[in-house]
């Protein structure tokens, strides 16, 4: 039988159109399928190994949805949509591949589809604009000239020059140097670059590990523009780190935090895995603070997480938690924990919040007067 006929371009099931390559989301997320759309209204996700289809199949309805994770819960299959899927698909070639083989290399991938049904369609659409609404009257009133600013891509790499093999010692000389542009160089010339500085920050010296926490971040927001797979790449390692019970998460919620800070428009799905670490008393502070720090950004993302769950911490016994919830609370204009927020006016306990690498000092009172009057500015 003739090879050629064995092979074809995916299609849709619904429609029977030759759909597109699956490429990386926008917006990119733990579950890293490769997703596309039909011009019939259905979208679809890539597992390239098949193991993953439950998972692919999630994040497929999610994306169905314009990523609002709660109102794709709600769906019922068959009454809400429909769901279909190509089997034997070769990510690397987009082809389908009937003898489930390409010179010896195994072909077992599936494309998982999901169609909503138009009324569905169109009330998800519905929520998406009253969410971005509802964000856009919800952002923090600041000076924009404080605001930090996506940054510039910068100019264009010459495919010529000769590439550096980045070395631990260059990596800690541009990191003592704060040289941002140079460790942007080395993360495109090598891609271990990002990996010798995550080592970085196993530092006793609590002050470089924040420090190199924001180094990163600066970093990241950078390569995101060209490369947000490594940036990606270390996000994952990153929480896989945090996980680990045998392993101390020196700097690592707090690294995760500035990436996902610096890039919100890439990275931002991320911000929910950060709840993962509120259990653990040891890493509390430094999730609340991560939080703290993408919702002065973004607000829209930190109200559509469970942000109800801190408001106890308002009482907690250290002034950190306390201080740091409250600026969270502030920033994304939390007016339901007003009267709670109202009562740590008078509340003097010093803590330390750190900003762009430094330590600030502030007091528990200074930050609930600044959250109350963000809240204040936003009912106006």
């Amino acid at each position: 039988m003739d090879k050629q006929k064995l092979k074809s371009e995916p299609w849709c099931p619904f429609c029977g159109q030759k759909v597109g390559k699956p490429s990386d989301a926008i917006e990119r997320k733990m579950t890293e399928f490769k997703v596309g759309r039909c011009q019939c209204g259905a979208v679809y996700a890539s597992d390239p190994t098949g193991m993953n289809v439950g998972a692919a199949m999630v994040e497929t309805i999610v994306f169905a949805c314009d990523n609002n994770w709660d109102f794709a819960w709600d769906l019922m299959p068959e009454d809400d949509y429909l769901t279909g899927r190509v089997e034997d698909y070769d990510e690397q070639t987009h082809q389908v591949v009937e003898t489930r083989n390409i010179d010896g290399r195994a072909v077992r991938g599936v494309l998982y589809f999901v169609r909503l049904h138009t009324e569905i369609a169109d009330i998800s659409q519905r929520v998406k604009e009253k969410q971005d609404v509802l964000a856009k009257n919800t952002a923090p009133v600041l000076d924009t000239t404080e605001m930090p600013k996506r940054p510039e891509p910068g100019p264009a790499l010459d495919p010529k020059r000769k590439k550096v093999k980045v070395r631990k010692n260059m990596v800690n000389e541009a990191r003592d140097n704060c040289d941002i542009d140079t460790l942007v160089s080395y993360c495109f010339d090598d891609k271990k670059t990002l990996r010798l500085l995550q080592r970085l920050l196993y530092d006793v010296d609590e002050a470089r590990r924040w420090e190199t926490a924001w180094i990163i971040g600066r970093v990241c927001a950078r390569v995101a523009d060209r490369e947000p797979g490594q940036v990606s790449e270390l996000l994952h390692r990153l929480f896989d780190a945090c996980s680990d019970s045998a392993a101390a998460p020196w700097g690592m919620i707090e690294t995760l935090s500035e990436v996902i800070a610096a890039r919100p428009d890439i990275f931002g799905a991320f911000n929910r895995h950060l709840h993962n670490y509120m259990g653990d008393e040891s890493t509390q502070v430094q999730v609340v603070w991560g939080l703290s720090k993408i919702a002065e950004k973004r607000p829209d993302l930190i109200r559509d997480t469970p942000f109800f769950n801190l408001f106890h911490f308002l009482t907690h016994p250290k002034p950190e938690m306390r201080g740091i919830v409250v600026q969270l609370l502030g920033r994304i204009r939390a007016n339901e924990a007003t009267k709670q927020m109202m009562a740590l006016s008078d509340d003097q306990a010093k803590l330390i919040i750190w900003n762009a690498g430094k330590a600030e000092e502030h007091t528990v009172a200074e930050l609930a007067t600044e959250a109350l009057a963000n809240i204040s500015n936003g009912d106006k």
